[in-house]
């Protein structure tokens, strides 16, 4: 018996891992809509739950079979629940997973999310798991269906997989070789979402600079940042995450000379030791990436940077790890995302001599973040006075009782909390609001003086939407409290 012709049968998307995986978990939560399937309310316990995994992060597996041992009671009280796992971790662990968690019902990979759909039926029919694991991508996951998570702002895939080597980092043996997509089409999305009221579009690509190499234009990616500074309605255009060896002069040219490319550049630095990143498999070296920063900030004076970085990979010194602290001293970060490194098997860096031991990476962590908390204080500081303009976000931030502080975006991706005007209406997700910063903190801004809302027509595609959720038929009442929507979890 199909989907639709029963009860609708509900689902629930968890999603862990990169802004790679949030997007495909719209893409499964589009697949499964289309299919018939409702997601489920929150608190309840859903007929389908899916696992959209990360194997990047430490013990991601063991997180994972975790939340699967959770839903067993569930599963042996409803034997018609289905539970599927996708993801990075399931393309490499493929039949295990089913071995460990055997009420596992599908598992599928990340080439071949669009058969979702199909090994749910073909299990419930079957009555015995499938498993099906693609080495090649089947289908670009741009031209499946998709239920996006916000009206207003929307991740847009330029390209999938990567054609790097880096020792530390198994997802090109679990997404494969770089796959771009042509240009018209990704502006044909691009289209589409702003006449459905979005205004702010991320580009998504694992390398996004290297976007062109399947079709042969180095040059691709700043002609595409170009190119979106002409499509109307757009009016933030945001990216990630590319990488220093290929980030040539003709992007930031385009950066700076497209006015919605927003002034904000996270461009991961991983270690700022010459002899870690050769080690690493990182085809550039500390004054490269120093340039880049250089160059970036000498065409965007106000542009935010933002890093990722590694701390304890196999055979860091001290003295390396004191290169790394001079790098973020002269980088002057907005904020960085650190990671302890951990042995991932499958990496070349998990056999590598020289492991660091625990005590001795949590101690260099600890510094490192203590010098870019610093960093970004006095970075955030020096916003104070400034007059932004800031995209009103949903379910981000804090709301406050006692200030009525509304949360959103600056332009360079800083977080803002605000207080909005209390002689009108509050300003909804997707409108901008024009305030001044008052007070600066390592992690956000506060601007606590007078607000100037502008109404968009991504505000008016979040109400429409708000409405619709609650039954109300559409236009909503200004002052009304929302109920919210739902939202792909994230563990």
């Amino acid at each position: 018996m199909s989907v639709t012709e029963e009860r609708a049968r509900t689902y629930e998307v968890r999603t862990y891992g990169c802004q790679m995986n949030v997007h495909d978990s719209e893409r499964l939560s589009g697949l499964l809509e289309a299919a018939g399937y409702v997601r489920a309310d929150d608190g309840e316990t859903a007929d389908v739950v899916v696992f959209n995994t990360c194997a990047v992060r430490e013990n991601a597996d063991n997180r994972l079979y975790g939340n699967l041992g959770h839903l067993r009671p569930a599963k042996v009280r409803n034997p018609g629940m289905q539970i599927a796992v996708g993801g990075c971790l399931a393309q490499k662990d493929q039949g295990e997973i089913v071995r460990k968690a055997p009420w596992v019902d599908v598992v599928f990979g990340t080439h071949n999310i669009g058969s979702l759909p199909v090994l749910l039926e073909r299990a419930r029919v079957a009555r015995e798991a499938q498993v099906e694991i693609k080495e090649s991508l089947e289908v670009f996951p741009s031209t499946l269906p998709t239920r996006r998570e916000s009206p207003y702002a929307a991740w847009v895939s330029i390209s999938v997989g990567c054609n790097n080597t880096c020792t530390f980092c198994i997802v090109p043996a679990l997404r494969g070789k770089e796959k771009d997509r042509r240009p018209g089409d990704v502006l044909g999305e691009i289209r589409a979402l702003v006449e459905l009221g979005v205004l702010e579009v991320t580009l998504l690509g694992q390398n996004v600079n290297t976007y062109g190499v399947e079709f042969g234009d180095r040059l691709a990616f700043g002609k595409l940042l170009r190119a979106c500074g002409d499509v109307e309605g757009l009016e933030r255009v945001r990216f990630t995450s590319p990488h220093p060896a290929a980030f040539t002069d003709d992007v930031i040219a385009a950066m700076a000379e497209t006015p919605n490319v927003m002034p904000q550049l996270h461009m991961p630095l991983q270690s700022g030791s010459d002899r870690i990143l050769k080690s690493m498999r990182r085809s550039y070296r500390a004054e490269r990436y120093l340039g880049i920063i250089e160059r970036v900030r000498a065409a965007i004076p106000d542009a935010a940077i933002s890093t990722d970085i590694i701390v304890g990979f196999p055979g860091e010194t001290e003295e390396d790890f004191q290169d790394t602290l001079e790098v973020v001293r002269r980088s002057r970060f907005a904020n960085a995302f650190t990671f302890q490194y951990s042995i991932r098997p499958g990496t070349p860096a998990a056999t590598m001599d020289g492991q660091v031991p625990k005590e001795v990476v949590q101690e260099r962590y600890e510094r490192l973040v203590a010098l870019q908390e610093e960093i970004s204080w006095e970075e955030n500081r020096a916003q104070v006075g400034r007059t932004l303009e800031v995209l009103v976000a949903e379910g981000e931030g804090r709301k406050d009782d006692a200030t009525r502080r509304m949360s959103g975006r600056a332009a360079d991706n800083r977080l803002v909390h605000f207080v909005p005007p209390a002689d009108a209406a509050p300003p909804r997700p997707g409108d901008m609001v024009t305030t001044e910063v008052t007070y600066a903190a390592p992690h956000h801004l506060v601007a606590d003086g007078p607000a100037l809302v502008r109404r968009t027509r991504a505000g008016d595609a979040w109400e429409a939407r708000e409405a619709a959720a609650c039954g109300t038929g559409g236009g909503g009442t200004p002052g009304a409290v929302s109920l919210g929507m739902p939202v792909v979890r994230r563990a």
